[in-house]
């Protein structure tokens, strides 16, 4: 997943507009420095901002900058990790004091406020060049893709499937899910499951259908799927309004079906104890493919294949699952983005994303990085591999994005938590998104 992204403020992004007009072209700074620079010897210095990750993350980056810098001594990277907390701030007043990096590293649900406010270089002719296009799920470019511009490079991939309990399955009769990524249950066949395995006065629930009600990320990360899977959507291709959309029959049925797991068939609680699944409270969850690593490590002997296995995530009318993870972009202002693409080139190359993956364990975004790890095809991580590459789908991309997922966000928790009328909470969430981009294009 995007690890779950602290998003844009979208009156912030919008902000960056006066100082991130142009697409190119040489740029002064605020300091009186240029962002990138010519070293007397003709070496071309990039500077590179990123989201610090955890130690391994960071050890992968550094191997991956010295290597290019090995392999390309007329490029200098001056490489800067920024802690998660402090970034978006930080990149967002580089940007709008004239001061940003050459390159940075930006969450998939971003793009909108960046590529809208003008901060990022269009990537598509030097991907149509020597971009290896084809080795890249198209679904996974047009996460990247604002108004038919590629604008950031992926490097990995995360996924979301069924993670369920197999004695609670096998305890009450029930068959168990395929294994095979293109065929998923029904979500009629999960709450069938459900139903069976759930025994509240004992504490044991059916299914967590998408990790409770946290934050507005985590809804756009493990909510949207199941409107899609109904066939239903949230705004309009263009990211500028959900009417039409959001209001649709096959959204409200995925909302209904949803909220029907909590307060009709009470298959699912609001508040569940510490690490339900694994403590044999919870007969499925949706997860992610980071959990098979928790459970391995904090959980020794809830043993996948013995306690628990995964399935692809359950369709409604179709599959679908939500795709996009941190990339990498250049600023409309770099006076290197020649440099700036092959760095970025180098890093989110094949060869790029084994190193990457090889240390951290994620998932390659490209298809013959993929294919180079022999786990990845092979149960149990083929299923989110599969999914991913099959049945990904953006996130909308819009510049109004913060506003959007709150909007979806406050309407989950009013249907399930509040029991509010489905079609009233809708109509108030359409409001609100169509307001935000109103808002926005008057500020231009």
């Amino acid at each position: 997943m995007t690890r779950n992204t602290k998003l844009v403020s979208a009156v912030l992004a919008v902000s960056l507009l006066a100082g991130c007009s142009g697409q190119g072209g040489d740029h002064q700074a605020t300091d009186g420095k240029t962002n990138g620079s010519s070293g007397g010897d003709g070496q071309v210095t990039l500077t590179f901002w990123r989201n610090s990750g955890n130690d391994t993350e960071n050890a992968a980056y550094d191997k991956l900058v010295a290597s290019f810098m090995e392999k390309n001594p007329g490029i200098k990277v001056e490489m800067t990790p920024i802690p998660y907390s402090d970034y978006d701030t930080k990149l967002r007043v580089s940007i709008s004091s004239g001061s940003p990096p050459d390159i940075m590293a930006l969450d998939a649900p971003t793009l909108g406020s960046y590529a809208h406010a003008g901060a990022l270089k269009p990537l598509t002719s030097y991907f149509k060049a020597d971009g290896n296009m084809d080795d890249i799920p198209k679904s996974t470019l047009a996460t990247y893709t604002y108004q038919n511009e590629i604008y950031m490079a992926p490097l990995t991939e995360s996924s979301i499937a069924l993670f369920y309990n197999k004695k609670l399955f096998e305890a009450k009769g029930i068959p168990l899910p395929s294994k095979n990524p293109d065929e998923p249950w029904t979500w009629e066949q999960v709450l069938d499951a459900a139903k069976k395995i759930n025994d509240p006065a004992g504490g044991v629930f059916g299914i967590d259908p998408a990790q409770g009600f946290n934050n507005a990320g985590a809804t756009a990360y493990f909510k949207y799927p199941i409107i899609w899977q109904f066939g239903g959507e949230l705004m309009d291709a263009e990211g500028k309004t959900s009417k039409g959309y959001l209001d649709s029959p096959e959204t409200k049925k995925a909302l209904e079906f949803f909220a029907d797991l909590y307060n009709k068939h009470s298959v699912s609680a609001l508040e569940y104890p510490p690490d339900p699944f694994p403590n044999g409270k919870l007969g499925m969850t949706v997860d992610g493919s980071w959990s098979l690593a928790y459970l391995a490590e904090k959980f020794p002997n809830f043993k996948l294949g013995v306690d628990y296995d995964i399935a692809p995530l359950p369709k409604g009318s179709k599959q679908a699952v939500a795709n996009g993870s941190w990339a990498l972009g250049i600023s409309a202002k770099s006076q290197h983005a020649d440099a700036a693409w092959k760095f970025v080139n180098f890093v989110t190359s094949k060869e790029g994303q084994i190193a990457y993956s090889s240390m951290t364990k994620d998932i390659p975004s490209r298809y013959s990085a993929a294919k180079e790890f022999p786990e990845l095809n092979e149960y149990p991580k083929n299923v989110f591999v599969v999914q991913n590459q099959k049945y990904g789908r953006p996130r909308p991309i819009t510049p109004i994005f913060p506003q959007m997922s709150e909007a979806v966000n406050k309407l989950f928790e009013e249907i399930v938590i509040g029991k509010r009328n489905v079609d009233a909470s809708v109509a108030e969430a359409v409001k609100k998104i169509d307001k935000a981009y109103a808002d926005m294009d008057k500020q231009k």
